[in-house]
C-alpha cells in the first residue's frame, strides 16, 4: 500500500521549469531514495510534499486523503516530519530544548513533550549531550540532532534532505544504522535525498532518480545503478 503518492507534480520559478510532471509513491514501511545531480529538483519536489510550496500542477496525498497545497504545519500535522539540508537548530537553546519544540508539535503538555525528546535523544545518542547548546554540537551530532527534531514529531513517513552529506564514513555508516533501526524495529517509513551511494544502496528498497527535474528512472537500487540514463546524467559524473 503507498502510504505516499505523488502525482504528476510540476512547478516552475520566474519560468524555470524545476520539477517537471514527476510521479512516484512510497509503500508503508519502505525506504525510498530520491537521488539525481544538483539542480534535478529534489529539494523543490520535497518543498512541494512539504507544502513550502504549491505546485503548479499535480497533487499529493498521504493515506489517499489530498494534501497538497497545506501549509507546513498542516502537513506535518497530516504524519510528514522533515530535516533541511542546511541544518540550522535554534542555537542559544539546549539540545534538549530543540526536540522538545519539535515535540510540542503534536503534545500540548511541555511534561509530556520533554518525556518524547529525551526518549529520541537516547535512540539517537544523544542523550547525553542533552544539556549542552544546540551550536556547540560538532556537524554529526547536528545532522543528528536535526532527525532528532523531525522525529519528535511522530511521522508516519520522514523526508530526509542529504543528512549524511558531510560526514565521514564512519558516521555515514553510524546514521545508516540508525535510519535502518527505525525503519525495521519502528515501521517508520522514509523518503531520503542522498548523494551518498553506499548508503542509498545498502538503505534504499527503491531509487528514484530526477534529472532537470524529470523523473528519468524508478526501480530497485540494483536497476537503478544499471541504468544507462542514470550513468550518463548522474552516476557517471560522480568521483569514487
Amino acid at each position: 500500500m503507498a502510504l505516499l503518492d505523488v502525482a504528476s507534480l510540476s512547478k516552475r520559478f520566474s519560468g524555470l521549469r524545476a520539477v517537471s510532471n514527476v510521479s512516484f509513491t512510497v509503500p508503508e514501511g519502505g525506504i525510498v531514495a530520491l537521488i539525481g545531480p544538483n539542480g534535478a529538483g529534489k529539494t523543490t519536489t520535497f518543498n512541494l510534499i512539504a507544502g513550502v510550496f504549491a505546485p503548479d500542477e499535480g497533487q499529493v496525498t498521504l493515506r489517499g486523503r489530498p494534501i497538497t497545497g497545506l501549509r507546513p504545519h498542516d502537513v506535518c500535522a497530516a504524519g510528514i516530519g522533515r530535516t533541511f539540508q542546511i541544518v540550522k537548530p535554534f542555537g542559544d537553546l539546549s539540545v534538549e530544548d530543540n526536540v522538545v519544540v519539535g515535540a510540542l508539535a503534536r503534545e500540548r503538555a511541555v511534561a509530556t513533550a520533554r518525556a518524547q525528546a529525551r526518549a529520541v535523544l537516547e535512540r539517537l545518542g544523544l542523550a547525553e549531550q542533552a544539556v549542552r547548546p544546540a551550536r556547540s554540537l560538532t556537524l554529526p551530532d547536528r545532522k543528528r540532532l536535526e532527525v532528532a527534531r523531525a522525529l519528535a514529531t511522530r511521522p508516519d513517513l520522514l523526508l530526509l534532505d542529504e543528512v549524511l552529506a558531510g560526514l565521514r564514513p564512519t558516521e555515514v555508516d553510524r546514521m545508516v544504522e540508525v535510519l535502518r533501526d527505525l525503519n525495521r524495529r519502528e515501521g517508520l517509513t522514509i523518503l531520503m535525498i542522498e548523494h551518498v551511494m553506499r548508503a542509498v544502496m545498502a538503505l534504499s528498497d527503491r531509487v528514484v532518480v530526477l534529472d532537470h527535474g524529470e523523473k528519468i528512472a524508478d526501480g530497485t537500487p540494483a536497476e537503478v545503478v544499471a541504468d544507462e540514463r542514470v550513468i550518463q546524467s548522474y552516476l557517471g559524473t560522480e568521483e569514487a
